[in-house]
């Protein structure tokens, strides 16, 4: 590995890296727009020239590779000489709207300005070249050309990434813009990268635009829970309400990207049919219910069937939405604490007309957990016996956790194979179909608000952090789950995720050598074997 002083300090660098990566290793920045390590490097913007001694004029950084012995400024005379021309250059004609810029509080523009720049325009404001703005291009993109530094970022990204080649640079001079082809619109399924990657305000989401002050955002890493593939995102909420998911890197997942799909997921997570309070059957409606005696009835309903009909009257559908430790806290809790996990099922079930799995990120597979069950040993939905053992009165009792078994089976299917039970407990989120059948409801978490973690289809175990508190009295399964424990008589029942991730790491062979806090924010693989 290659040796190097950049600003007096001695830096080792990986092979063919170039010197804002160099750089960066050591938390010095370089100030950029054009380059992106994802993307191929053209050096147009040159914002990043720094002086390298021995060179006989500055380089752009971007494309300079380490060498053994390099010497290298970037806050020399020469240098910051570059940096401000450059800066004045581009802000020649760019428009004065950082009061209403939606990208205000993010953009490299305002950043370089007051780190690198100050200095007052010589350039009348009247004289500024006037281009298109707030133009609708497609795929919930908004285009300001007036705001564009022509990085070309968001035209590589089409061209290398998705290859659909929706934007270009036309005209010449400082005439030249960001635009889509003559009687095109974007239209693929991970556009709205571009938002991300463009450093300014000239490419923004209509779903986002004007919607909250970046500055009143707080981040919490995560994972998007759209799909099987279960990308690495922040998700960006105030005051207990999610605004935006953005993706974050993660190389073994999905690298810098996510899909548009994933991306605008999160509404359904907050929607006006969340379950706040435990509910309980009373004639012919669902009446409130506090937690206590929720628990209480539940624990009793539990007890009585089971001295009825015997522990393997009781069964339970996890569906592939849970968490591993929700998955593993029920499958305990049938095995261990009801006594039997005869009917235990897991359920992976994606909407009619979903997206099927194409080269990039999306899978058809719309469910986040599905190896995640598979590796804790729970079998997957089996229709037909679950149904001949309800319907046979074998299967007396149904406790239900993150499943609407009515929209995957239909009304009719579903009572036809599930209507002769005599009770069914349900643990979900929202008010779906099968809330409404059932004799009990008890309101849990969705992922972004509790700790837990996803196995994605590659076997990588990544961790779900509580972004904010569920609403109203909802609970995290895990912590429900537990209360159930404890009210059948099992003290010490673990009701924290690290706790259950802890023993599920102890019992399960395929999370053997894994902890919850190794995790990490980039996630580790089930165990080999």
């Amino acid at each position: 590995m290659p040796k190097l002083t950049i600003d007096g300090r001695e830096i080792e660098a990986a092979d063919g890296s170039n010197l804002i990566q160099a750089a960066e290793s050591a938390s010095i920045e370089i100030p950029h727009y054009c380059y992106h390590p994802a993307l191929s490097i053209v050096g147009n913007c040159r914002m990043c020239l720094v002086e390298v001694e021995k060179a006989p004029k500055l380089q752009i950084a971007c494309n300079t590779r380490v060498a053994d012995g390099m010497v290298v400024h970037t806050k020399s005379a020469r240098t910051v000489a570059a940096q401000k021309a450059v800066l004045e250059f581009l802000l020649i004609n760019h428009p004065i709207d950082c009061p209403v810029c939606d990208q205000a509080g993010e953009c490299k523009l305002q950043d370089y300005y007051m780190d690198y720049d100050r200095q007052p325009s010589r350039f009348p404001l009247g004289k500024k070249v006037r281009k298109g703005k707030a133009i609708d291009v497609g795929s919930d993109i908004m285009l300001d050309q007036e705001r564009c530094v022509l990085c070309g970022r968001c035209t590589r990204f089409f061209d290398e990434v998705t290859k659909t080649h929706e934007l270009a640079i036309f005209e010449r001079g400082d005439h030249c813009e960001i635009d889509t082809y003559p009687g095109q619109r974007i239209n693929n399924k991970y556009a709205v990268n571009v938002v991300d990657i463009c450093p300014v305000g000239a490419l923004t989401e209509k779903d986002f635009r004007f919607r909250m002050r970046v500055w009143y955002l707080h981040r919490t890493p995560s994972v998007c829970g759209g799909c099987e593939r279960g990308c690495s995102i922040d998700i960006h909420h105030h005051r207990g309400r999610i605004y935006r998911y953005k993706p974050r890197y993660n190389a073994a997942v999905n690298g810098y990207w996510i899909c548009d799909e994933g991306r605008h997921s999160f509404p359904g997570l907050q929607h006006e049919t969340r379950l706040t309070t435990p509910l309980v059957q009373a004639g012919d409606r669902m009446a409130p219910q506090p937690w206590e005696a929720a628990v209480r009835d539940a624990a009793q309903r539990i007890v009585s069937v089971r001295d009825a009909s015997g522990p393997g009257s009781i069964g339970a559908v996890i569906g592939a939405q849970s968490t591993n430790e929700e998955a593993f806290a029920l499958k305990h809790f049938m095995r261990n604490v009801v006594g039997s996990a005869q009917y235990l099922a897991a359920v992976t079930w994606s909407p009619p007309g979903a997206s099927g799995d194409d080269e990039l990120l999306i899978r058809a597979n719309k469910n986040p957990n599905t190896r995640g069950l598979e590796a804790l040993g729970i079998p997957g939905f089996a229709l037909d016996g679950l149904a001949a053992a309800a319907q046979s009165g074998q299967l007396k009792m149904l406790i239900v956790l993150r499943a609407d078994l009515v929209r995957i089976l239909g009304e009719a299917g579903f009572i036809r194979s599930f209507g002769a039970l005599d009770y069914l407990l349900v643990l979900n989120t929202d008010a779906n179909e099968t809330v409404q059948m059932a004799n009990q409801v008890l309101p849990i978490a969705a992922y972004p608000e509790l700790d837990g973690s996803f196995t994605n289809f590659q076997g990588r175990v990544q961790r779900v952090t509580q972004a904010f508190p569920p609403p109203g009295d909802a609970r995290s399964a895990v912590e429900v789950i537990a209360k159930l424990a404890q009210a059948l008589g099992v003290k010490n029942y673990p009701s924290t995720a690290e706790s259950v991730f802890a023993a599920m790491a102890a019992s399960e062979s395929a999370f053997r050598g894994l902890s919850f806090d190794g995790l990490g924010e980039h996630g580790a693989n089930l165990a080999a074997g």
